[in-house]
Formats: C-alpha cells, sequence, structure tokens
C-alpha cells in the first residue's frame, strides 16, 4: 500500500472532467440495464491513466450495487444469488494469486482480455441451461475476473439474460455488493488497495451517484439494445487500446 505521502494524481482539469464524464454514462447505463459500470468505466479510464482504475471503480461500485439491491430488493432471486455467491469465494482467492504475480503491463493485458471477452459473451445470443454448478461456476470466473480487473458482471449477466428488468438489476446488485465486499477485504489485506484509489474513488463518487440518480428516469424510456451496443462498442475499443499498450511496452 503506498504511504500517503506519495499520494499524487497530476491529472490536468480536461482529464478529471472527461472521467467523471465517463463515470457518469457508467453508472447511468448499469443504473438502466442492470451491469455496465465496470465494462465501461475501468478499460476506458486504464486507457487515460492507469491511476484511475480498476480500484476505484470497485470501490465506487460498491455503493452502486447496494442502491441497486435496495431500490428493487423485493425482485431478487434469491436462490440464483445464494449459489453464485459461493461460486465467489474460490473465485477471489485465485484471483488474489494472479494479482500478487502481475505487473502493469500484465494488467493492462488481463483487463484488456476481460472485456474483449466480456464483449464476446455479451454480444451473442449464448443462454446458460441454469443449475447450482453452472451459477457457481459463473461466479467463480466472474469473481477472478473482478478481483484482478474489477470487472465481474459479465458471466453473471449471461445467467440472468432472460430474467425481467427488476429481477436481474436487484439479484446483480446484492451479488455484486457482497462480491465487492470479499474483493475488497482480500485487496486490503495483500496490500493491493492504496491511498491514491481511495481518494480517485472519492473524487468520482459524486458523477456515480449523479448517473445513478438519472437512470431512474431512463427505465421505461431507453431501449436496452441500444444502450447495449453503445456499451459493448465503446468498451471494446478501449480494451483493444490497453492490450496494445501492453504488448509494446508503454507506460
Amino acid at each position: 500500500m503506498l504511504p500517503p505521502s506519495e499520494f499524487s494524481v497530476d491529472l490536468a482539469l480536461s482529464e478529471w472532467l472527461v472521467a467523471c464524464a465517463v463515470t457518469l454514462v457508467a453508472a447511468l447505463i448499469q443504473g438502466t440495464i442492470g451491469f455496465g459500470y465496470a465494462v465501461l468505466a475501468v478499460p476506458v479510464l486504464s486507457l487515460m491513466d492507469p491511476r484511475l482504475a480498476p480500484v476505484p471503480q470497485i470501490l465506487t461500485a460498491l455503493p452502486l450495487s447496494v442502491w441497486a439491491f435496495a431500490r428493487e430488493w423485493r425482485a431478487v432471486d434469491w436462490r440464483g444469488a445464494v449459489w453464485v455467491l459461493c461460486g465467489r469465494v474460490p473465485g477471489a482467492l485465485l484471483g488474489a494469486l494472479l494479482l500478487a504475480m502481475s505487473t502493469q503491463r500484465t494488467l493492462d493485458f488481463l483487463i484488456g482480455a476481460s472485456v474483449l471477452a466480456a464483449v464476446t459473451l455479451l454480444s451473442t445470443d449464448l443462454r446458460l441451461k441454469r443449475s447450482p454448478w453452472v451459477d457457481g461456476a459463473a461466479g467463480m470466473f466472474g469473481s477472478l475476473s473482478g478481483h484482478v480487473s474489477g470487472i465481474s458482471g459479465p458471466p453473471i449477466a449471461l445467467l440472468f439474460r432472460d430474467a425481467s428488468g427488476p429481477v436481474l438489476r436487484a439479484t446483480l446488485g446484492i451479488i455484486f455488493t457482497l462480491g465487492i465486499l470479499l474483493t475488497l477485504g482480500l485487496r486490503a489485506s495483500t496490500g493491493h488497495i492504496s491511498v491514491q484509489d481511495g481518494w480517485v474513488a472519492a473524487a468520482l463518487l459524486v458523477p456515480m451517484l449523479i448517473g445513478m440518480r438519472l437512470s431512474r428516469h431512463l427505465h421505461g424510456l431507453v431501449q436496452g439494445r441500444t444502450l447495449r451496443r453503445a456499451l459493448l462498442t465503446t468498451s471494446a475499443i478501449a480494451a483493444v487500446g490497453l492490450i496494445g499498450r501492453a504488448l509494446v511496452g508503454t507506460p
């Protein structure tokens, strides 16, 4: 963990404004269709500056997930949520092991690869046949990806892609809330959360809350397919940029 004296995020005002705008849009998308916050924000902000992601998105996703769950908690699919959460524990432990062996270049590659895998999954019409084993496996793979890159939603979203909007948003809300707490606990215990991460998250918290608040007015107005396509296209472009940076070895 970085000591407070090493805290520095010397971004230009224009870069902070772009970071806030990306965060707001990502939160608006998540609040509208149930996922997408990290899939969009992590690759775009990582490409801007590695200090902006992925830990700040994990931190800011916690109140976002709590809000999503609290807003529609009566619609939660509790049976599915329990099996997914059981799978998140071994996934987080594997993620912690992988993170301990990763350099910044490796993280760029892993984040980019995670996003491209997410885009591929969410672009298909794949339907998973639900069972406790399938739900647990989705939770494990989502947690592994989430611990390293902050992106855990796509495998879990596939499980509930045919669910109604309230069921999808509420169930993912409780899964992400408890999963994020597990990830943060493991990251903190292994020294992979810094003071700098906390300050960046604090700076992005307000635009995240604004985006989530605005999403209340879009549930019945914006078509999920349109938002999904925009989300996946933007995320894929940023992911390719991250992978390119990792392969050529630029900072």
